[in-house]
């Protein structure tokens, strides 16, 4: 148990830790030719050397915000004669092909899967009927600034570029941006390392960009981001995470939804390594595969590695002090997620009643209180969060092995 414990541990740990760390220190020694930490304006292309793109936004029902995206993409600064813009309608049964057809005139082409078969199955018939040498996938739901275009294309400057990620960031309801959680920091972090050490290990699904030849073999079944990138090293290339490239959307508000999204994403990301195990060859694919096996593999086991640790410290625990307050540690860890889940995501953490304030104390009593929930909140969130995601992990896992799988998608309403 001993052992069980310790190497459970160890394994949490290098899952989060470890694999940055390496990163970190290969970084010193290592670099790849990543345009984004270079001086940008030498990559910045004349107009007349730029490739033609094809910027493919993928929508099922999206009436309500269709409209917004075609406009956002209308303002960019990218030439419009090697500019195509193509919405990619999974069968919608609302008035979003209606809209889209409204600006046939102005270059927007609609391109309509007569059933709906999934995202990935919208996105191929797009990719089909796309003359782009560059393309570019995108949400609806994801906003980007009139150069973003531009700024994800000078990447390709570099021939051995595959493909290329955006950076995500949150916005507030107002529009303004919001400060990225950990995990989203965490997340970027650790791409900027991979780019700089050899490659990334998955693209943002919400705005990325290929070279069209690594969009030949296009997989209907297959989540489409994580399987770019596969199919980029296949061929030689290497994918890249963009700091000038910046995608914006809505955090959302409800957390039911947003585990639901994260099972989705893991087991659709599941599938595709499965797929693909052949990449963990280190003999034919060398660093990447250590690093597939470290950032993906690793990651979604997890939530394994948790329940051994849990079990091995509660047999552990009446054998010495020590194992004695790890296993209380756990407790509190998870006690602590728990409260955030039953009363954190309503507010309704216990603060201290007015009466404990002083009445003649000119310090606004009711927003101390508010503020003395926030703070609570917060401490709970980072654990709750931990806890939630390697849950949808293993639900995830749960799900492929009963041989489930995510092929039809529900837009996330933000």
């Amino acid at each position: 148990m001993i052992y069980v414990f310790w190497f459970s541990i160890f394994m949490i740990f290098y899952a989060y830790f470890g694999y940055p760390l390496c990163l970190l220190g290969l970084s010193l020694v290592r670099r790849t030719n990543n345009p984004t930490e270079s001086d940008n304006s030498k990559f910045k292309i004349q107009n007349s050397k730029l490739p033609s793109l094809s910027f493919i936004i993928t929508a099922y029902n999206e009436e309500k915000r269709i409209r917004e995206k075609i406009e956002n993409s209308l303002q960019q600064d990218y030439p419009r004669d090697k500019l195509e813009i193509i919405i990619a309608s999974d069968c919608s049964t609302d008035k979003t092909d209606e809209i889209a057809k409204a600006y046939e005139s102005q270059g927007v082409k609609l391109v309509r899967s007569p059933v709906r078969k999934g995202k990935e199955h919208a996105q191929k018939l797009a990719v089909e009927q796309a003359t782009g040498d560059i393309l570019v996938f995108s949400d609806v739901a994801t906003i980007i600034k009139p150069d973003a275009l531009t700024n994800i294309v000078a990447n390709f400057t570099d021939k051995t570029v595959g493909c290329v990620s955006s950076v995500d960031k949150f916005m507030n309801p107002d529009g303004s941006v919001s400060g990225e959680g950990a995990y989203v920091r965490y997340e970027m972090f650790l791409r900027k390392l991979e780019s700089r050490v050899n490659t990334l290990v998955g693209l943002s699904g919400s705005f990325f960009a290929a070279r069209k030849e690594v969009c030949q073999n296009w997989a209907d079944d297959l989540q489409s981001d994580f399987n770019t990138l596969l199919n980029s090293v296949k061929i030689g290339l290497h994918g890249i995470s963009d700091a000038n490239t910046v995608g914006y959307y809505k955090n959302l508000a409800d957390e039911k939804r947003e585990f639901d999204r994260k099972v989705r994403t893991v087991l659709r990301g599941v599938s595709v390594l499965m797929r693909n195990l052949s990449l963990l060859n280190p003999f034919q694919y060398g660093l990447f595969s250590w690093q597939l096996l470290s950032h993906k593999l690793c990651r979604w086991l997890v939530p394994f590695f948790l329940v051994l640790a849990f079990i091995a410290n509660a047999a552990l625990a009446f054998s010495s002090h020590f194992y004695l307050g790890l296993f209380i540690l756990q407790l509190v860890f998870y006690a602590m997620a728990g409260l955030y889940h039953f009363g954190g995501q309503s507010h309704h953490i216990v603060a201290p009643p007015s009466s404990f304030f002083d009445p003649t104390d000119s310090t606004d009593a009711p927003a101390t209180i508010q503020n003395s929930k926030l703070k609570i909140r917060n401490y709970l969130k980072l654990p709750y969060y931990f806890v939630a995601v390697n849950a949808g992990i293993l639900l995830a896992w749960w799900k492929f092995l009963k041989g489930e799988r995510a092929l039809f998608w529900q837009p996330s309403r933000r």
